[in-house]
Formats: C-alpha cells, structure tokens, sequence
C-alpha cells in the first residue's frame, strides 16, 4: 500500500508542476483537467502524510513505553499509543478506499436527463420533482446545472428535461441515480383518494469531449427551428433551436436553451457524444460479460432503484436496502446519505472482487 501511496505523491507533484508550465496555462482544457486531477490526488496525499506522522508518533510512543521509568509518563505514553492505534486504523481504512481503481470519468461533468414513465400526467409531475430535487443538491455541492431542453407535462412538470451539471466530481457522485425512480401517492387528479404507482427513468451520462468519442458528421443530419417555451410561444424568431439525427444509430438530440445557434449546436453533440458512449459501453459489457450482477453503480437506465413513499414519509433504495423517513427533506436535495451508502457498497463490491481476483 505505502508503494502505491508514494507513487500517487509522486504524480501528484509532477502535477502541480505542470500546473504552473506555460504551455498549461494558455490552455484551458488541459489546465482543466490537470487541475481536477490535481484536486482528486490532494485528498489522498493529505491523507497520506497525516498516516505518516501517525506512525511516526506510535513509534515514539513505543520508544518511551520501552525506555521510561516513570509510571505516570508511562502511562500517558500508553493512552497516547491506544488514541494513535485506533487513528491508524482508521485512516488505513480510508486509504484502501482512497486506493480501489477509480472510474476514470468520475470526475467528469453529466448530462442529465429526466423522462416520464408510466403513470401519465403524474409521472411528468414526478419527474419535475426529481428535476428539482437535482437542483437543489447541485446547489448544495456548489455545481452549475443549466437546462439543454425540455418538453412540459400538460399538469405541470415534464414529459422529458435534458440537463448539464459540472463541477467537481459530478459524475462520481451522480452516477448512482440512473435507473427508474417510482412515486406512491395521491395524485392531485384522484378525486376518491387512492394511492397510484407513477415512475420516471434519469440517465447520468459523463460528457465525453471529441478525443474520446469521434463522430463523423457526414452521419449527422442536422435541422433547425425557433426555440419556444411554455404553452408553446416563441422565445425567438431566429432559427436558434437545434436538433441532430445520429443517422447510424437513430439516435435524436435538441437543445434550445441559447440564443446562438452555434452554441446550441456544440451542447448537442456533448449530448450525442454522451450518448454513443454510453450505447457503446452497454454493447462492450454484454459481449465481455463484464456487466456487474450488482445493481449498485450498474447505470442501467432500466434498474427500479427507489421508491418514493408520499403516505409512509418513506424514501426506499431497493439496491442496497436502505429507508429514510423524511421524505420532503430528501425531495428538497439531501440525497448525500444515499449516495454515500451507494458509495460505499460499490466501493467494498469491488474490494470483494479484487481480493477474489488475487
């Protein structure tokens, strides 16, 4: 372990040094990602150096509990070794974790996005309060989220609402959300009062830039038309709207939230790109096998994952069997506790298969 700690330091340093270079800082894409690189190998570095100094001071613990007479030096020599002991472990723990191989695009910016399921006009409603749940728990991690496009729901809420988030560690944090999310409550259109089961599906697509995802644009058609807004009124008469036809693939993207259409165009291939990455990484673990039997961090959009309980103030993740009863803290962003747990399932899931693997 300590080897693997000492080379993470040494990338680290080599970092911060090309941080500073020249050629670096005139260029924002490879100072982006050096610095978020940098940021994710502070955490283990600052972790690594207080391990040291724990052992460092253990072993002057044991120097004194070796070499002093005195009982009440002694004694606070064997209170201190106790404190530092449990410490050490502590922090050991943190550093396997620290050390289990990261998913390369954890650090990565998402593309959201948000449909209604079955249940009608209640699931378009449900999937405007995960849409705001979202919201407001990108405001709580400090990440900008922006709307690429939507289609409203005719009571409110969304029939389908694409997304950008970025920030630090989004994709690592956000990728346990896909899968379809079920709501049990009474709609406000029930007159009798019963419960109904509505659902609404979310994807969490890293954003892939060209380097990784190569699109040819002779296989993309690409249309223009006047954005609109709510009820369908034009928010201009400009052709600003975009929408690109993947023609090999079928696939569909629009966004309208920029008056440019140039700048429309660009966060519609950061979709499209998302979007064959993520068909092509589906396509690859089925034919290697490679897909996990875990539902944690599997990423399938077609996975029930949580459960919504309006009547019971429950809120239920199927893949790891855990509840929260505060039901409307959780609607307005506090989400952390789920990910954290999901987190850490995923993380001894793949500590499990590595010591399997040896």
């Amino acid at each position: 372990m300590i080897d693997k700690l000492e080379e993470i330091k040494n990338r680290f340093e080599e970092v911060g040094q090309l941080l500073v270079q020249p050629d670096t800082i005139t260029d924002m894409k490879k100072y982006s990602q050096l610095n978020k690189e940098y940021k994710g190998l502070e955490k283990v570095v600052i972790k690594y150096e207080e391990y040291k100094n724990i052992l460092s001071n253990i072993e002057s613990a044991k120097e004194i509990l070796n070499t002093e007479k005195d009982p009440e030096f002694r004694v606070m020599a064997k209170a201190e070794m106790e404190e530092l002991t449990a410490k050490k472990e502590q922090i050991e723990e943190d550093l396997k974790q620290a050390l289990i191989p990261k998913d390369p695009h954890d650090s990565k910016d998402v593309i959201l996005e948000i449909r209604a399921g079955t249940g009608g006009d209640e699931a378009a409603i449900f999937a405007g309060d995960l849409f705001r749940m979202y919201q407001r728990f990108a405001e709580k991690m400090g990440w900008k989220m922006s709307i690429m496009d939507l289609q409203e729901g005719t009571s409110g809420g969304y029939k389908e609402i694409v997304s950008s988030i970025s920030g630090e560690d989004v994709y690592g944090q956000m990728k346990y959300e896909s899968g379809v999310h079920r709501v049990q409550r009474v709609p406000a259109t029930e007159t009798q009062g019963r419960v109904h089961t509505s659902a609404a599906s979310v994807a969490v697509l890293p954003e892939m830039d060209e380097v990784e995802v190569e699109i040819d644009m002779n296989d993309v058609r690409k249309d223009t038309y006047c954005s609109s807004g709510p009820g369908g009124q034009s928010v201009n008469t400009t052709y600003s709207a975009i929408r690109l036809t993947h023609i090999p693939t079928g696939i569909v993207v629009t966004c309208q939230d920029q008056k440019s259409q140039l700048k429309n165009f660009d966060k519609a291939l950061n979709v499209l790109r998302s979007r064959l990455y993520e068909m092509e990484l589906k396509k690859h673990n089925e034919e290697v096998g490679a897909q996990r039997k875990s539902m944690v961090g599997s990423g399938d959009r077609s996975d029930k994952i949580r459960t919504y309980n309006y009547p019971q103030g429950r809120v239920t993740d199927h893949r790891i069997g855990y509840s929260q009863h505060n039901l409307p803290t959780v609607m307005d962003g506090e989400i952390g506790l789920f990910i954290e747990k999901l987190r850490l399932a995923d993380h001894a899931a793949r500590m499990s298969k590595g010591s399997m693997d040896q």
